[in-house]
């Protein structure tokens, strides 16, 4: 049986396949997610106990995920800074339960209402930055302050680690919308998406590291 390699499409199929007919609901899903970035982020730190990490996050489950990443890199004693290009009263379900989590373990949250915030971010202060903008269920152009905070953060210089698919890059085809997030390394779940592999995914993904979610991929 050769590898398994999956579209957007069948990516969805197997969340909701895992919370409707197994009871593995979304958000233990998205801890195992948010920790298998995390332990990641520490293993390219290394060493280095005094290096800063920012958290780029929209507002759907990969920013979940985001928020699940920093709280268990706070809990390891490193300093995590996330920026929400949302504002945190938009942001629902899942996602809102770990932000109101991390915003019990940080002060460190800060929101980017415009391209003055965003500018005086000083992203070479950082490490690592974790993409958390955008997951495989982006549809249509990355414009406004999304375009610009990813043209920002291609330009930092700083390591860059993907959370599933590098924000903006089209999970299926590997097509770029507009502008993508060219990552350094891409944490993927349960399979390799066939856009990190197709198109232009792989002048964009880096490494891909594939982390199990504890859900089966069955037939896919």
């Amino acid at each position: 049986m050769g590898e398994i390699v999956l579209t957007a499409q069948q990516a969805a199929e197997i969340d909701r396949y895992a919370k409707e007919r197994l009871g593995i609901q979304t958000l233990m899903l998205m801890e195992n997610a948010g920790r298998a970035v995390a332990e990641v982020a520490l293993d390219l730190l290394g060493e280095a106990n005094q290096a800063h990490i920012a958290v780029f996050c929209g507002r759907g489950n990969n920013a979940g995920d985001g928020f699940v990443a920093a709280r268990h890199l706070i809990t390891q004693g490193r300093d995590a800074d996330v920026y929400l290009l949302s504002r945190q009263a938009q942001i629902r379900n899942e996602a809102e339960i770990n932000l109101d989590i991390l915003k019990k373990l940080t002060d460190r949250i800060f929101e980017i209402k415009d391209s003055a915030d965003l500018q005086a971010i000083n992203l070479k202060a950082y490490a690592v930055i974790i993409d958390a903008l955008f997951g495989i269920g982006l549809r249509g152009e990355v414009g406004g302050l999304f375009k610009e905070t990813i043209s920002l953060i291609n330009k930092s210089g700083v390591r860059i680690v993907a959370i599933d698919i590098p924000s903006g890059l089209d999970a299926t085809t590997g097509e770029v919308h507009g502008i993508a997030i060219r990552a350094d390394t891409t944490v993927t779940f349960m399979a390799r998406k066939k856009g990190l592999l197709a198109g232009q995914g792989p002048e964009y993904c880096g490494k891909i590291l594939v982390r199990g979610l504890g859900t089966p991929i069955g037939n896919f």
